[in-house]
């Protein structure tokens, strides 16, 4: 599975964006969708998941201001960040699993997108 992701940038304090990921491939469907993000000189975190359910998951640096959707007739995942902080500086990784069609059979397949850069100045 391909993954393409967009919509980061340059925002102030306390201001939006909106990211979001497309996914391409044989897909037969998409189970989970996630958003992870790497700051400088840190781990790579989970900031929200949204399952095949519709059920999310969000770290509780992000709770309230942040949300995840997905709309599964364009295999896409959202993440709207709102309030921004500068804690929240980061490339944020789109990451889904699908199971995809192989030759006669399916299987489950891991994508991650390039990256988006999110920089939130004060």
């Amino acid at each position: 599975v391909q993954l393409q992701a967009s919509g980061g940038g340059l925002v102030q304090v306390g201001g939006s964006l909106r990211l979001s990921c497309e996914a391409s491939g044989d897909i037969v469907s998409i189970n989970d969708m996630g958003w992870y993000r790497q700051a400088p000189g840190k781990q790579r975190e989970l900031v929200a998941s949204i399952a095949q359910s519709g059920q999310t998951n969000y770290a509780d640096s992000v709770k309230g201001r942040v949300t995840i959707s997905r709309d599964d007739a364009k295999n896409a995942a959202y993440l709207q960040l709102n309030n921004l902080m500068p804690e929240d500086t980061g490339v944020y990784y789109c990451n889904v699993v699908a199971k995809i069609r192989s030759f006669w059979n399916t299987r489950t397949d891991t994508g991650w997108g390039p990256g988006t850069l999110v920089t939130v100045s004060s």
